[in-house]
């Protein structure tokens, strides 16, 4: 008999490989998995709500694990946080779930956030946690110029050559850009995105920013449904998973 727990995850990206388990190299997965073993002796598969690249950071990652040691939710987040030291991740929450939960196929909701800090000098403390662009952006522009991707739409354009999903076609319910003093923040929101997406629709809506783009070029490049058509993908450190969303919580 196994009790399985929703874990959820914050982690900086920058020392793995990504979060799925890799054979070339260190992974959020692996990590977790080898702590997990650490404390209960068992072999246990994470699963998880999203598949973030190298680098790429995490605030709350929602992941589940499937354990037969009788252990209280809490004792196992304690115990997960002392042996995932020094690696830089953290388990925030743990709570035992249904047998039928699935942090990643049970989730009706991802959200993204991608930061640019936009100034001259380099960055100190938040190097490889945002992406610096030196030249002055127009968030206002960026932001009128990201509506044109919300919907339901064909995101070939937008889509790594390696995504492995069935299909192109998403629904984007939300893409929005603000500034924040010298930080632009690029907010999205959808139930699934394909590999990249985040990152390239970021790319395209900065080449807008810096005044490279017409603000309806972002819209021609999605109406091309051709990765050539892409001005720019994103570096990874720029991109945080924010929150995953299931039917039975607020």
């Amino acid at each position: 008999m196994t009790t399985r727990f929703a874990l959820t995850l914050e982690f900086d990206g920058g020392p793995f490989m990504g979060l799925q388990r890799q054979a070339h190299g260190p992974s959020v997965q692996q990590s977790v998995e080898e702590a997990v073993f650490a404390v209960t002796g068992e072999t246990v598969t994470m699963h998880a709500a999203g598949r973030t690249d190298a680098g790429v950071h995490a605030l709350a990652m929602r992941a589940h694990v499937d354990v037969a040691k009788d252990i209280a939710p809490f004792r196992l987040m304690e115990a997960l946080n002392a042996k995932l030291r020094p690696a830089p991740i953290a388990v925030l929450a743990c709570e035992a779930v249904a047998d039928d939960w699935h942090a990643r196929f049970s989730c009706i909701g991802r959200r993204y956030l991608y930061r640019i800090v936009n100034r001259r000098p380099p960055l100190t403390l938040e190097k490889g946690r945002a992406w610096l662009v030196h030249n002055e952006l127009d968030a206002d522009a960026m932001h009128r110029a990201a509506q044109a991707l919300v919907g339901n739409h064909d995101f070939t354009t937008f889509r790594s050559v390696h995504c492995q999903a069935q299909s192109p076609v998403k629904t984007l319910d939300r893409l929005e850009v603000r500034r924040e003093g010298e930080t632009v923040l690029i907010e999205t929101e959808a139930r699934s995105f394909l590999h990249h997406q985040v990152r390239s629709m970021t790319g395209c809506l900065v080449l807008v920013g810096l005044g490279r783009w017409p603000e309806a070029r972002v819209a021609d490049a999605l109406a091309a449904r051709d990765r050539q058509a892409l001005g720019l993908n994103a570096p990874a450190h720029g991109l945080y998973f924010v929150a995953a969303k299931y039917p039975d919580e607020a």
